[in-house]
């Protein structure tokens, strides 16, 4: 079965009532990802030299909504074609930045999860089972879609 037109849905409505918050909802997703995985604060050029999260970083801010927008775009890709397209430079530039990083199969999962929380919290009430899968498959295939790239360069 492939993405579902209530999956699409359940993504990007989500997504439009985040976007009035997105400066708060920057800092609690890098909260998380911090608060699951410390470590991974060297991995961020804004974290580095901060020994707390920079209140107003355009760069985390802007981190963040890319994470956040690539998830829904992926959503309608899925829909739509039945997998996730990210534009060649693009793929190309994620894969070999994530490689410069050091991010290897565990940090897509300590990302996936601070996502995935980072929505419940924003979304209250509103937030069930069926969006959170929609969610966690949608980020899943983008990240799949980068990894590849990564083993790609890595081989070449």
């Amino acid at each position: 079965m492939g993405f579902t037109d209530k999956q699409e849905a359940l993504v990007k409505d989500s997504w439009e009532f985040m976007k009035q918050d997105i400066p708060q909802l920057s800092l609690r997703f890098f909260s998380l990802i911090l608060e699951i995985a410390p470590a991974a604060k060297n991995m961020f050029s804004f974290l580095k030299d901060s020994d707390e999260l920079p209140q107003n970083n355009p760069k985390l801010k802007a981190h963040a909504v890319k994470v956040f927008k690539m998830t829904c775009e992926s959503a309608i890709q899925l829909r739509k074609k039945g997998e996730v397209v990210v534009g060649e430079t693009t793929l190309k530039y994620l894969g070999s930045i994530h490689l410069q990083k050091g991010v290897a199969d565990p940090h897509f999962e300590v990302v996936k999860e601070a996502l995935l929380r980072t929505v419940e919290e924003a979304m209250g009430k509103k937030w069930n089972n069926e969006m959170k899968e929609a969610w966690a498959e949608a980020y899943d295939q983008l990240a799949a879609a980068i990894k590849a790239e990564m083993h790609a360069e890595a081989a070449a």
